[in-house]
């Protein structure tokens, strides 16, 4: 179901980042490498839902930490990847993340 869903909608724009002190710019590439990586690991049969819930929940780990500009993109990348991994061991429970929002 991963052919339903496109990266190109979960890509950051400068603008969506927030204020990053004049490094908007390298947190949206960042983060959208991350995003590029994961996506390309993502199993084939995920739901749309659990597609956003893991996007969602890999910026939602992310935003607001001085990591995205102090880290190595590859150690970023490493870690969203073990990230995704052990939701997808773990179970995505989606109602968890209605909560989240709330």
């Amino acid at each position: 179901m991963k052919d339903l869903v496109n990266i190109q909608d979960y890509l950051f724009q400068v603008a969506d980042v927030g204020d990053w002190e004049g490094e908007e710019e390298i947190v949206a590439d960042r983060i959208n490498a991350i995003y590029h990586a994961v996506w390309r690991r993502l199993p084939d049969d995920l739901s749309a839902d659990e597609i956003d819930h893991l996007l969602i929940a890999i910026w939602n780990e992310l935003r607001g930490s001085l990591v995205l500009l102090e880290a190595d993109e590859d150690e970023l990348v490493d870690w969203a990847i073990c990230y995704v991994n052990n939701q997808l061991e773990e179970g995505i429970t989606l109602d968890d993340a209605a909560d989240e929002e709330e």
